[in-house]
């Protein structure tokens, strides 16, 4: 997924450096043994790359359609088999879209209703509802016809892939650059294609007791423990709750009324997108955190700079840092081209506690 902040790019150096410095202190405890957290996940891609090495992961984020991607990409462990995976999204992608279908996407989201809104073309924003719907559907053990093979209500865990899969696939053919703050005025050239449900894999772990959490994250912290704490906050003023509006809608998939011209739902404002509260919020994080290591990606343009999260870390023990360059890239609203800026600094802070 185009997402802010994700550490696709960034994840082999994050986690070599996670790694050495864990084994190196700690030579008789393997990652094998260790269990680690993530409470700002995301898309949870340093959870996922690791998820094979480690005993067990706390995985954490407050967004809806974060929660649903680490259910699925963490918290499911053992695989469902391939012949079940392809029943169930061809059925889906199968599904056929009547003329008159009024979705809560399509009536909301899309031109054609009317809504003066363009995420979505007119086509996939009913594919997305007939989708949704019938995923909800077989959660509860309806819409399957009785002569289909595997005709039994999806599990738990079926039911957290597809809808990873559906929000995936919608973010495919989004009408936007790359968040949804705002739509693009003319479909571009993916958002004009088909939506076409692909199935979002998991690493299989069948040793693991994942736990997944929708927390803020200072309330979370208090209630676990574990060997190793990463923290990937936001950095700057963009508040997810609202970049990401769209995802959440249809993770949730609920009746409300969207507000002004972007569609807007209420969500959740973080601490830690607020200049006067960051500091507060950081260092009371920090405070309880019952784990041994602490792992703060944060770059040179964030809202705390890199004296003050020295100084609050420093208090609770063994502090240093690490750091590297990449250059970042920004999408052109216009063209939704990626063009080179310059090159931003990312800082991956260590406490030993």
């Amino acid at each position: 997924m185009n997402y802010i902040g994700s550490k696709l790019r960034l994840s082999d150096w994050i986690i070599e450096t996670i790694t050495k410095t864990y084994t190196k202190s700690n030579p008789s405890k393997p990652l094998s043994q260790t269990t680690f957290a993530e409470l700002f996940a995301g898309t949870g891609i340093i959870s996922r790359k690791l998820k094979p090495s480690l005993h067990q992961i706390i995985a954490n984020d407050l967004e809806p359609y974060s929660y649903v991607l680490l259910k699925n990409y963490i918290g499911n462990i053992e695989a469902i088999s391939n012949e079940r995976i392809v029943f169930l999204i061809e059925e889906l992608n199968n599904l056929s879209i009547k003329s008159e279908e009024n979705g809560f996407i399509y009536k909301n989201y899309c031109q054609g209703s009317g809504s003066e809104r363009l995420y979505f073309s007119d086509d996939n924003g009913k594919k997305i509802d007939v989708i949704r719907q019938k995923i909800e559907e077989w959660k509860t053990g309806r819409g399957f016809n009785s002569h289909q093979l595997h005709n039994t209500k999806v599990t738990d865990s079926e039911y957290y892939f597809l809808l990873a899969s559906l929000l995936e696939s919608a973010d495919k053919v989004a009408n936007t650059a790359s968040v949804y703050g705002a739509f693009l005025k003319q479909l571009k050239k993916s958002a004009q294609k088909n939506l076409v449900l692909s199935p979002a894999h998991f690493p299989k772990t069948e040793h693991q007791e994942n736990k997944i959490f929708r927390e803020d994250a200072n309330e979370l912290i208090k209630k676990i423990k574990g060997d190793i704490l990463y923290l990937d906050p936001p950095y700057n003023a963009r508040q997810y709750g609202a970049n990401y509006h769209l995802l959440n809608t249809i993770a949730l998939y609920d009746n409300f009324e969207p507000k002004g011209k972007t569609g807007l739902r209420e969500y959740e404002r973080s601490k830690y997108c607020q200049k006067n509260e960051v500091e507060t919020a950081f260092e009371e994080l920090i405070k309880n955190a019952d784990f041994d290591f602490i792992f703060l990606s944060y770059n040179n343009e964030g809202l705390m700079n890199l004296e003050t999260i020295k100084r609050i870390m420093s208090k609770y023990g063994s502090y240093s840092l690490e750091k590297t360059e990449y250059q970042r890239f920004k999408a052109d609203k216009d063209q939704n081209r990626e063009h080179k800026a310059n090159a931003t600094i990312e800082y991956l802070h260590i406490l030993r506690k």
